[in-house]
């Protein structure tokens, strides 16, 4: 269903009204760790869970400092401002809100819902106190929403990627959420030189870094040398990075290349490198372990992560 329209003030009333409800609630929260050896990470959890501290409690028996953000309509003030107190009581960060579509949509009536969708996102997330709402640019392919095309790394896109952005955040004016790009391996922005230009372009504080550095490794040079490309991307937008994906990579050996998504641990990123300079950010970008296939893969995973800091000096709890 296509997001209902409102006169900017009235949608901007609604987005000041719930953030005011939502303040309070994130005040509450405990101080934020100040070391340098702390990640927020989480996951989906898979309880039956309709109670905010349920959910919540859902969340910490896992492990979890952070969380997905619940199912929730932008509509629904009180239950917004439950899923708030309810989180923060229990100290566990709502990382992002996810809005996946295609903002370059080819059909004019669908792009425009498209962003609706998106500024709906970011007001939720600025409401309920996520870190950011996260969506990809886009893609100018006509059958895949995220698919390759000639064109996304071209500076049509580049511009229509930071139109789109201003678009948005000027919609919501958040104070506290974020609106970010993942990167995508053929799709601007691309790597962490393209993500800054993007940002310099953009100009607002409301636009920051979501990163996916799995998606960013498009060739065996950055497949072999990830470690480098972790690094470049803390090097450079380490202050902007509002949350993270986990999740890693292997090779599938054939007659071209064929990257693929597997759960942490099973592949060749360098975690070790991702962990410490993740957690040497003073903002604690959450990590959020994604596009497994069900509980007993995200509980794998988390373990993973869980035993592999523990050798590296990095704590999650």
């Amino acid at each position: 269903m296509k997001p209902k329209t409102m006169p900017r003030r009235g949608f901007m009333g609604r987005v000041a009204g719930l953030a005011v409800a939502g303040g309070a609630a994130m005040a509450v929260a405990g101080q934020e760790q100040s070391d340098n050896t702390f990640v927020r990470l989480g996951a989906p959890v898979f309880e039956k869970a309709d109670d905010p501290e349920q959910l919540a409690l859902a969340h910490r028996k896992r492990g979890y400092r952070a969380a997905y953000c619940p199912d929730v309509k932008l509509e629904d003030a009180d239950r917004i401002k439950a899923f708030s107190e309810a989180f923060a009581r229990h100290d566990v960060v709502i990382a992002e809100v996810g809005r996946w579509n295609n903002m370059m949509d080819a059909d004019t009536e669908k792009r425009k819902a498209n962003l609706a969708t998106v500024t709906e996102g970011l007001a939720l997330a600025e409401a309920i106190g996520a870190r950011c709402c996260v969506n990809i640019a886009g893609s100018f392919n006509p059958d895949s929403w995220f698919g390759p095309h000639p064109k996304n790394l071209s500076q049509e896109f580049f511009d229509a990627a930071v139109e789109n952005a201003r678009t948005v955040v000027d919609a919501v004016k958040p104070t506290r959420a974020r609106f970010a790009y993942e990167m995508m391996g053929w799709s601007l922005p691309d790597s962490a030189d393209s993500y800054l230009k993007l940002m310099k372009a953009v100009d607002r504080e409301g636009f920051a870094v979501h990163l996916d550095p799995c998606n960013s490794i498009n060739s065996p040079e950055r497949f072999y040398r990830n470690a480098d490309l972790l690094n470049e991307c803390f090097d450079k937008l380490g202050p902007h990075i509002v949350s993270c994906h986990a999740k890693d990579l292997t090779w599938d050996v054939e007659m071209n290349v064929h990257f693929r998504e597997v759960r942490p641990g099973l592949g060749a990123l360098d975690y070790p490198v991702f962990l410490k300079r993740l957690a040497a950010l003073p903002q604690q970008p959450p990590l959020m372990i994604e596009h497994l296939s069900g509980a007993e893969e995200y509980e794998a995973a988390a373990n993973y992560l869980l035993e592999l800091g523990a050798g590296i000096g990095v704590s999650f709890g």
